[in-house]
């Protein structure tokens, strides 16, 4: 049985990923890469890897390992404190990134697949486009930036030595575990907040843990993968207004949603330094996954509201 390693073993996909891999094991036997031994992983190899940079050294982790699942990196932060937020993100997402990968090619690894992001492609769509793989890049901060230089080194790495390289680039990933905006937003919903969010008839692409770990399998499995690039998501976009609708299905509760003039929100975002949240709040940004269905005859196998429903009854145990 092949052996796979997954570091970022203990994120919120990195879970995920690794439990579908243990309940199913899809020809492969896991090595979880961690900080430190964790008691969510005894049905897995565990690897205490304690850092993620150029020093690192891999050689324990990637014994008779033949395909690595890249998902750990130093992720987004929306108030960076940093003095040189791109070197932190460089430090850790490329050239912690590369170290990994020279090392695998090393220890005989025939496959690397590399979790990048959306943001290389850029933060946001206007009117009917969707990104696509064969956009130019245009990542607009530090982690984009970051994420498309690890992606051009893992690309100078597979060139130069044959490692098969495969990257996956999602949008906003959800479902149980889930941080960020999006619990706050399943939060705000949850306690009835009223939320100015019925006039946003944005459209955006998301995709579900699930769906993302499913794709992630495919791409360490499917020979027409290597060398590929592969963006990735649940399908048709949605509008923040039919998200928060139907979140609150999901919820089993009323949503509070009313109308606000998306022009004024955004001069009062203005005024307050709150522009970022509320483009992505009335922002689109579409994906157009056609080439990894096309492909590797990739189908998502939960819809969005089979997600959100997945979503929510985590959020309620959590509560």
């Amino acid at each position: 049985m092949k052996t796979v390693l997954v570091t970022g073993a203990s994120g919120f996909v990195g879970q995920a990923l690794c439990a579908e891999l243990h309940r199913h094991r899809h020809g492969f036997q896991v090595r979880a890469a961690l900080r430190k031994p964790h008691p969510d992983f005894t049905g897995n190899e565990q690897a205490i890897v304690p850092a993620l940079d150029e020093h690192t050294d891999w050689s324990a982790a990637l014994q008779e390992v033949e395909v690595v699942i890249h998902l750990a990196a130093r992720v987004h932060v929306m108030k960076d404190t940093s003095t040189d937020p791109l070197a932190e993100f460089r430090k850790v997402n490329v050239l912690g990134t590369e170290n990994l990968a020279r090392q695998a090619v090393r220890a005989g690894v025939m496959r690397l697949v590399y979790v990048s992001s959306i943001k290389v492609n850029g933060e946001e769509t206007v009117g009917q486009q969707s990104y696509t793989e064969q956009d130019a890049p245009s990542p607009q901060d530090p982690y984009g930036v970051s994420k498309w230089e690890a992606e051009q080194a893992l690309q100078r790495v597979a060139q130069e030595t044959g490692l098969e390289v495969v990257i996956v680039r999602p949008p906003l990933v959800y479902g149980p575990g889930v941080k960020g905006n999006f619990i706050s937003l399943l939060a705000a919903v949850s306690k009835g907040v009223p939320l100015p969010l019925a006039g946003a008839d944005n459209a955006r692409s998301l995709v579900y843990v699930g769906n993302l770990v499913d794709a992630l399998i495919a791409c360490a499995t499917h020979p027409a993968a290597a060398g590929q690039t592969y963006l990735v998501s649940d399908g048709a976009p949605v509008s923040t207004a039919a998200l928060v609708e139907k979140i609150a299905g999901a919820l089993g509760c009323r949503s509070r949603s009313f109308y606000f003039p998306p022009v004024l929100m955004r001069a009062a975002a203005a005024l307050l330094g709150r522009s970022a949240q509320v483009d992505r709040l009335f922002g689109s940004l579409r994906i157009n996954d056609e080439k990894i269905r096309r492909e590797l005859g990739w189908v998502p196998p939960y819809t969005l509201e089979q997600g959100l429903r997945a979503t929510a009854e985590w959020y309620r145990d959590q509560r």
